[in-house]
Parts: C-alpha cells; structure tokens; sequence
C-alpha cells in the first residue's frame, strides 16, 4: 500500500471514530499532498512516488516544530502540546530518522570520499550528502554536523 493511500484510509478511520484532532491533520496532508500532485502534473508527471510524498510530510513536520519552538518561547505551552501531537501523528508515516551518530559516520565518509578540508569545501559536501540521506536525516542536523567535522 502506498504512502498516499495508508494517509487516506486513515484519514477514513479517523473520520468514522469521530477524531476531529486527527481528522483535520490528516485533511492537511492530504490537501498538501494533492497540492504537490497538481505542480508536479505541470511538469508531466501524474502521480507522486511515495519519496515525493516523504518530501511533502518532512517539510509539514519541520513546520510544526518550528511552532513548537516558537509557541514554547511565547509561553503558549497549550498551542506547542497542540503542534507536538500532530508532530507525533505525521512521524508515523516518515521513515525512521537517522541518530546523530549515524549521520556522523556518513559525514566523516563524504568528507573523506572528496578530500574535503575547510569550512570552503562545506557546500560541496552539504550537495552530495543531502542526496544521499534525503528523507533519512534533516537538512540542518547534516549541516551542524558537517560544520562540527570540517572545523576540527
């Protein structure tokens, strides 16, 4: 079962369990999704592949915790508990992130692998690793890490 139709049975559960929370959630990605499906059909293609559909539920997930942070520093701990369960329910359908150590070990691979030195080198390398762990690892946890092992 694809991506896109786990998103939408689930969104029919929720409707028929009455879980009005998780029902608008589900809505909103369903409507970013057929979003992205519209923009892509512009350019030729007809369906999303379930990367694509990755790409659309990582990008809902960093909203919602920049507005967690952002509710948490304007002491609106009710909102930022709001965003927190709908973070929870949109990381069930990403694939499992990888740990600070994981993305290290890649890091320090790519480094090696293009004889990088210094901090000049960091877009090159920042390039060829957010293709390679594009929907196993946030942009700006490779970018801290990247930044961390070319300064030493």
């Amino acid at each position: 079962m694809s991506l896109k139709d786990q998103i939408l049975n689930d969104l029919k559960s929720a409707m028929k369990a009455k879980q009005n929370d998780e029902t608008m959630l589900l809505r909103s990605l369903k409507a970013k999704i057929l979003e992205k499906e519209i923009s892509e059909r512009k350019s030729g293609e007809s369906t999303l592949s379930d990367e694509q559909i990755t790409e659309v539920l990582m990008k809902a997930a960093k909203q919602r915790k920049e507005s967690i942070e952002q509710f948490e520093k304007g002491g609106r701990n009710d909102l930022a508990e709001k965003e927190k369960k709908e973070l929870e329910l949109i990381e069930k359908y990403l694939p499992e992130m990888m740990d600070d150590d994981q993305i290290r070990a890649e890091v320090v691979a790519q480094i090696e692998q293009m004889g990088a030195t210094s901090m000049a080198d960091m877009g090159k390398v920042m390039g060829a690793l957010m293709g390679k762990l594009k929907g196993k690892a946030e942009g700006a946890a490779i970018s801290k890490i990247v930044k961390e092992e070319l300064s030493k």
